[in-house]
């Protein structure tokens, strides 16, 4: 599970997490807590974030576990050692079965070849006269190897199996959730960058190459304390777009009670009732994987090599994982999920 939960959400999170008793999963338990006890620190403090294990009545802090757990899950909870956690199941390396399961809408032939429409656009910029210097996004630059872009793909495939998440590479608009129409920038608290055109050509080009399946150079890979994470799997440059954050589209006050792990503030809007968060639970891409830092340490801080940041894209708000320095092949991806309100409680942060 991983440890990222909207920033709109976190003093909500908080409030639920600071319950005056441990949380039992078992009646005979829940009789007696004075004693209760984390299996992993031994200290007894933070009741309000202790878990009982549905088998052997053990207590675990959500912190402690590891992969960290942000939020009580629901239904039943085994502990690592009554669960007998293993390492999730690899998609299967099989080139068809991988363009199916991204819907690819393209012929086999470009993923032996990458597109030319990266080069092209690299060697237009390149002849215009900046008069101003401003700093501009630039697409990613896919592996050469057709085998290893065939691994980066099965490698994302393989946690959004294990996660039960449909891919989607688009914002979706589900019935009962919010609809397009609200997604409005104009109605972000405090106005919202707005992106300008050229970096707009960009981000349709990250599109395309998608679509035809030339992937991003990241590896989504399984690590016993921070869970699915990513790393760069090649050099990438600073200003990259890594992802768009997608997933379905709802109104904040829908998810207030909602223990989804994995939400993002889409529009902070004045009126509350109007405020969107994208929920990628149940559709989502990579975005949902790479984790955030501990900024309350300057190791953790040293470690981020991405920024959020939303915008206003054609009237509507879109959130971009962007590199905000170079970043070297096999170095993990993280970025601060405190960019906007600060609330976000990232101490226990490996």
């Amino acid at each position: 599970m991983k440890i990222l939960l909207s920033t709109a959400k976190m003093a909500l999170r908080s409030k639920r997490s600071q319950a005056p008793k441990p949380i039992f999963r078992s009646k005979a338990a829940a009789a007696d807590y004075s004693d209760v006890y984390c299996e992993r620190c031994g200290s007894g403090e933070s009741p309000g974030e202790l878990l009982l294990c549905d088998k052997c009545d053990k207590g675990f802090h959500l912190f402690c576990l590891r992969p960290i757990l942000v939020a009580v899950p629901k239904g039943s909870w085994f502990c690592p050692s009554c669960s007998k956690q293993k390492k999730p199941n690899s998609f299967p390396l099989v080139q068809t079965k991988i363009i199916d399961f991204f819907r690819i809408q393209r012929s086999t032939e470009s993923i032996q070849k990458p597109s030319q429409d990266i080069q092209k656009k690299r060697k237009r910029s390149s002849s215009l006269v900046v008069s101003k210097k401003r700093r501009k996004l630039l697409p990613f630059s896919p592996s050469e190897d057709p085998e290893r872009r065939l691994e980066q793909m099965r490698s994302l495939a393989t946690a959004l199996t294990a996660s039960g998440t449909e891919f989607s590479n688009e914002l979706t608009y589900r019935p009962g959730m919010a609809p397009r129409s609200v997604n409005q920038s104009a109605l972000e608290k405090g106005g919202m960058q707005v992106l300008s055109k050229e970096d707009s050509v960009t981000l349709n080009l990250w599109k395309r190459m998608m679509n035809r399946g030339e992937w991003p150079p990241l590896m989504v890979v399984f690590d016993p304390k921070e869970g699915f994470t990513v790393e760069a799997d090649r050099f990438i440059k600073d200003l990259t777009i890594i992802t768009e954050y997608v997933g379905d589209v709802d109104y904040l006050k829908n998810r207030e009670n909602d223990d989804g792990d994995s939400m993002m503030t889409l529009l902070h809007a004045d009126n509350p009732s109007q405020s969107l968060v994208i929920c990628p639970d149940m559709r989502g891409n990579i975005a949902r994987f790479i984790n955030g830092i501990n900024n309350h340490t300057q190791e953790g801080r040293k470690k981020q090599n991405l920024k959020c940041v939303r915008y206003d894209v054609d009237g509507e708000c879109r959130v971009l994982l962007i590199a905000n320095r170079d970043i070297s092949k096999g170095e993990r991806l993280y970025y601060d999920y405190n960019g906007y309100e600060h609330e976000y409680p990232t101490e226990h942060f490996v």
